[in-house]
């Protein structure tokens, strides 16, 4: 019998503008653009990714940012969790990270905080989306 090995390859994000969400998050964030690819009539394979994010098994979960084309889409967009954190971003230096984020103008809903498991702040994306920047205890 064959080992499993799977893992979660991409996450779809629902976007109201590709270039837009580029910028914020290669500028704001540091993250990298990992491919970017025009499929033709308005859609593009754009992947994202934290810097120097891959994993034990050389992998990485990247971000695709899927630009909103429905009502549907468009209404989730900066909600796609019910007002939720919906992305957590683990850093082994919270404080470099944070600072650097508030320096280029990344939308903090709270101070940061530290909790049992470690230090944590929630942010916002371009669109308004919730996120927690995040270092683990070891």
């Amino acid at each position: 019998m064959t080992n499993v090995q799977q893992h979660i390859g991409s996450i779809a994000l629902v976007v109201k503008d590709y270039d837009d969400a580029i910028e914020f998050y290669t500028q704001k964030l540091n993250f990298e653009l990992v491919e970017d690819t025009d499929l033709g009539e308005g859609k593009r394979w754009v992947l994202i990714s934290p810097p120097n994010s891959n994993g034990a098994c050389s992998s990485r979960t990247n971000l695709l940012l899927a630009k909103a084309t429905t009502p549907e889409q468009i209404s989730a967009i900066g909600n796609q969790t019910g007002g939720r954190v919906f992305l957590f971003l683990h850093t082994n230096d919270f404080w470099r990270d944070y600072n650097l984020m508030l320096s280029k103008g990344v939308t903090f809903k709270e101070e940061p905080r530290v909790e049992p498991y470690g230090t944590v702040v929630v942010f916002e994306d371009l669109y308004g989306t919730k996120w927690d920047l995040l270092q683990l205890n070891n």
